[in-house]
């Protein structure tokens, strides 16, 4: 046990109970409070050396009410976060915060957090002024979107390369934006390039530029994507079809930070973060000698890899949403969706990730005759896609149900004991209503269907408190 003071402020008990339980043996003091005004009090008669700090609190923020009530600006804070956005993430490292942790949490990541930041100790805080911090376009809760999330918030305060990695339309593009609308030169230009999409003979003048007379064509001097990035984020998409000729010369360039026009001679500073993303498999195109190796290292310093749609079915109601949204404010009708058909859309494959999801239901708010969409509607769009629904298997879709919900119990409440028990309750109690809905509330039918004896249904509708007549 070490000598130092852990002050926790959370209002949720259970949670509280479980940190305090989890935590008790790596500090020699510690405290645990539930409001800001507790907190603010607690602070004016100690000092700790860690703040481990909720968000939301019954009477406010508990990360815009922490600087300026008498915390050594040095003191180490861990934020826990149900809100689970970007702008959480942001706001946290706004505060200078060591680490953010969104909830449901694992309780050695916690451990080990709190071991790092104690022994840390007291230091000097880089800080970040968010501005205006928003979601920038990303929209999700899973855990995998958290790990982005948290990423791009420790971005914001260095001038780090990054690649970002994943599947073609999954938001690579979003994220460079994020990373520079968050970080240290978000008041300068954000300049993209595809670089699958400029021919190879003339990428190079793309990137740095050309002096008037250096190959046929060229008329007068024009600044490459370097020199119009300058003082802000050069994003280089699609970096893995890049030839190795230009490989080369931007390896020197991110060597030396200088570089020259096509056809000058002047040494010009490469004032930019730069940022790059591909769908390839970088490792594999490094082996195979169709990349440079050095040139990879260079770029990969931070590594962002986002997950394919597929893996993260729980955001597709919140990117639905999102896209109606965006489609309202562009002059698209508003829509809602059928709960049958929001299933149909959590179920399909998604090849074409965000980007395919975001264009069907722009073209379903187009093409739908009803405010609410529906099943058939659905369908309709996804055969025109030319693709027949490619759906995860209902069993494969309870299993992800019961491991998220698995997750989120065992790290928020104290029930040893008892998840099993709760979670046959919540399966049963839902098998049973739907039979009872199929066969119309007739009790025989339905225990011969499930295959059980009608004493038994009867004894189990009861436990279960459910009412046969209105399932």
């Amino acid at each position: 046990m070490s000598d130092k003071t852990i002050l926790l402020v959370e209002d949720d008990p259970a949670i509280a109970l479980i940190i305090r339980e989890t935590l008790i043996g790596e500090c020699a003091t510690f405290a645990s409070v539930a409001s800001i005004g507790e907190r603010n009090a607690w602070l004016l008669e100690h000092r700790p050396d860690l703040i481990i700090t909720d968000v939301v609190l019954p009477d406010g923020d508990g990360i815009d009410s922490l600087p300026g009530v008498g915390v050594d600006p040095a003191t180490p804070v861990i934020v826990l976060s149900a809100q689970n956005t970007l702008d959480t993430a942001v706001r946290a490292t706004g505060i200078g915060s060591y680490d953010y942790l969104p909830k449901p949490f694992d309780l050695e990541e916690l451990t080990a957090s709190v071991r790092a930041a104690l022994e840390r100790g007291a230091q000097p805080t880089a800080k970040l002024d968010p501005g205006q911090a928003d979601s920038h376009g990303l929209v999700g809760r899973a855990p995998a979107m958290q790990a982005v999330y948290r990423t791009i918030a420790r971005l914001a305060t260095n001038d780090l390369a990054v690649l970002i990695l994943g599947e073609s339309g999954t938001g690579k593009e979003v994220v460079a934006r994020a990373v520079h609308a968050t970080g240290l030169r978000r008041a300068g230009p954000f300049v993209a390039i595809n670089m699958a999409a400029i021919p190879r003979e003339l990428i190079e003048a793309e990137l740095f530029g050309h002096e008037k007379g250096a190959f046929t064509g060229a008329h007068s001097r024009s600044a490459g994507r370097f020199e119009q990035a300058a003082g802000g984020t050069l994003f280089l998409d699609e970096i893995g079809d890049m030839p190795l000729e230009a490989q080369t010369r931007l390896l020197r360039v991110l060597q030396s930070n200088e570089y020259s026009t096509v056809g000058g001679s002047q040494a010009l500073r490469a004032d930019v973060r730069v940022v790059a993303a591909t769908h390839r498999d970088m490792r594999t195109l490094v082996a195979d000698g169709r990349f440079r190796e050095d040139l990879f290292y260079r770029l990969n310093v931070i590594p962002v890899t986002l997950p394919p749609l597929r893996d993260r079915r729980s955001d597709i109601a919140a990117l639905v949403r999102h896209f109606v949204d965006a489609g309202r404010r562009s002059g698209l009708p508003d829509r809602q969706f059928a709960a049958e058909a929001m299933q149909l859309l959590e179920r399909h494959d998604w090849p074409g990730n965000v980007r395919e999801l975001g264009n069907v239901v722009q073209r379903l708010a187009v093409l739908s005759r009803d405010t609410v969409v529906g099943v058939r509607d659905v369908e309709a769009v996804l055969r025109e896609n030319g693709e027949t629904a490619t759906i995860a298997a209902p069993a494969e879709l309870i299993a992800r149900a019961i491991d998220d919900w698995a997750r989120e119990k065992l790290a928020t409440t104290d029930n040893d004991g008892e998840i099993h028990e709760q979670l046959e309750a919540i399966v049963e109690a839902a098998l049973l209503r739907r039979t009872l809905r199929e066969v119309r509330g007739n009790q025989l039918e339905a225990a011969r269907r499930l295959g059980i004896n009608r004493n038994t249904l009867r004894k189990r509708l009861g436990q279960l408190d459910i009412d046969p007549s209105h399932p």
